[in-house]
């Protein structure tokens, strides 16, 4: 399965135009790991996406902490939003994690590390693929300018016992990485609006990622 897994697009519908342009027909899911707009509602949500739904890949999606109020409604409506719940694709689970861990900035979709353990406990079955917007604690994928680590503290420790094959996250714009927290591959993919995409190979057979490509547009 070519998986292409973007993040934090943040409203920039020039870049979506650009990927759609660039990837179409040449992959099997499109993975969106939140901040679909800045702070923007559905209709400029819709907007943004629609380059990417046009291509007729399946698509699965969780909204960003800077994603508003209407934004998860819309991927719903959609059929591509698995925040809080869990979907099949080709043999494969995929556990979805909306929002992101409490951050200074009081943004508009923040969880506790209680919400964060709550929706993994309930929804994750062994082998399953794990999008979040908020990537695991203590990581490639975590780690501001300033080198401090500002991820979830409640990922990490359930990546740490449970071993997910693949996690695919975003939110740390300069935390653009390929990590591995003991079997667990990590992906940060940058965010969009700056032109960053990651392309990762993964056998649903053997659940296992064979490769991971961060590419630029």
């Amino acid at each position: 399965m070519k998986v292409v897994a973007i993040t934090d697009i943040h409203g920039n519908a020039e870049a979506t135009k650009r990927l759609a342009e660039k990837l179409r027909g040449d992959f099997d899911l499109l993975l969106i790991a939140g901040d679909v707009t800045n702070f923007g509602n559905a209709e400029k949500a819709g907007k943004v996406l629609e380059p990417l739904l046009s291509l007729g890949v399946p698509v699965l999606a969780v909204h960003g902490n800077c994603d508003g109020r209407d934004v998860p409604g819309l991927l719903e409506e959609l059929g591509i939003g698995i925040h809080g719940k869990r979907v099949e694709l080709k043999g494969v689970g995929f556990v979805g994690i909306g929002g992101s861990n409490v951050t200074p900035f009081h943004t508009v979709w923040e969880l506790s590390e209680d919400e964060i353990r709550g929706i993994l406990l309930k929804n994750y079955r062994d082998g399953d693929v794990i999008l979040s917007h908020a990537p695991p604690k203590d990581t490639k994928a975590d780690r501001v300018h300033s080198g401090l680590h500002v991820g979830s503290s409640a990922l990490r420790e359930f990546i740490e016992e449970n071993q997910p094959p693949l996690v695919v996250t975003g939110h740390i714009h300069e935390a653009r990485s390929v990590d591995r927290v003991g079997e667990t591959v990590i992906v940060n993919p940058g965010p969009l609006f700056r032109g960053y995409y990651a392309v990762i190979d993964f056998d649903e057979r053997s659940k296992k990622v064979e490769g991971v490509e961060l590419k630029r547009l």
